[in-house]
């Protein structure tokens, strides 16, 4: 008996997985861009390196393939330190979002963001740097 329940909790959870890698195995961002900022949905001043006098940047991504309305989030590090995580709702197949971060004049040096699916895992990834 207690081996028929195992196998019913086993099959459970295999289910269970299978569903969550079909929600989020299509999605993919297919742009990641920084920025200084975004207008008109558009991003503007797109760069890897930015001055220490800039007040933001802009992390815009495209997103493709949601299945269905989802959300994602971004996770932005100085160095190896994470300073802010950001979730944005994905609302089509085919959506365009972005988060900003304050950038403070003595942030200087390799900034990430990691953009994670809603499961949490890796997107994608990007860095982009702060220069006197």
């Amino acid at each position: 008996m207690k081996y028929g329940i195992l196998a019913l909790m086993l099959s459970g959870l295999l289910v269970g997985a299978s569903a969550v890698a079909q929600e989020t195995s299509g999605m993919t961002i297919e742009q990641m861009v920084f920025c200084a900022a975004v207008e008109n949905r558009i991003p503007s001043g797109a760069d890897t390196a930015f001055a220490s006098t800039v007040e933001n940047v802009c992390c815009f991504v495209a997103v493709a393939g949601a299945a269905d309305t989802t959300t994602i989030t971004h996770v932005w590090y100085f160095g190896d330190r994470e300073i802010a995580r950001v979730e944005l709702a994905v609302k089509s197949r085919s959506w365009h979002t972005w988060s900003s971060k304050k950038i403070l004049p003595e942030w200087q040096g390799t900034w990430r963001v990691d953009v994670l699916g809603p499961t949490g895992e890796v997107l994608k990834s990007g860095t982009f740097a702060v220069k006197p």
